[in-house]
């Protein structure tokens, strides 16, 4: 009976694990739906003594921003990934999703805060938390926009 009983769980998860793996291959849940084309494309440059960060924001039709981000922080790995949120105001609240260095079979996500001020961008710094594996910023707390490392440079727009 116990044996019957571990069989039956090892076909369930075998079958969930081939489903999944379908979902994978075939684009997953939401597939059918286009990418939303972009109506800008504004590319930014943050220089901080030999910390080098570029990053690429996509304006949608919908309000919703995306873009590309390159961290290269001296005596780290590179950091490369994507970002996607939305502007809440003057600030950019997006998620940082990346890889360290070569190895992009691990993910990190990390939630950032960007002050639009003219035709610069300025990295926030402020309280994150984790839970369940979800970084955050804390409610609350506030962001700091005055002590910063990375004010971006506005190095062109591109019209769609």
């Amino acid at each position: 009976m116990k044996n019957s009983g571990l069989f039956c769980l090892l076909l369930t998860c075998i079958a969930l694990g081939s489903c999944k793996n379908n979902q994978s291959e075939n684009g997953g849940e939401g597939s059918h739906v286009k990418a939303e084309k972009p109506i800008s494309v504004t590319t930014y440059r943050a220089v901080y003594e030999q910390d080098t960060i570029d990053l690429k924001v996509n304006t949608l039709k919908s309000g919703k921003i995306t873009g590309d981000m390159e961290m290269k922080i001296f005596n780290m790995p590179k950091k490369t990934g994507k970002i996607a949120g939305e502007f809440r105001g003057d600030t950019l609240f997006a998620s940082y999703t990346f890889y360290q260095g070569g190895y992009e079979k691990k993910t990190y996500k990390n939630p950032m805060a960007f002050l639009k001020n003219k035709e610069e961008l300025i990295l926030g710094n402020g309280k994150i938390e984790t839970t369940m594996g979800a970084s955050y910023f804390i409610k609350g707390e506030p962001i700091d926009f005055e002590r910063v490392k990375y004010k971006f440079a506005k190095l062109e727009d591109v019209k769609i």
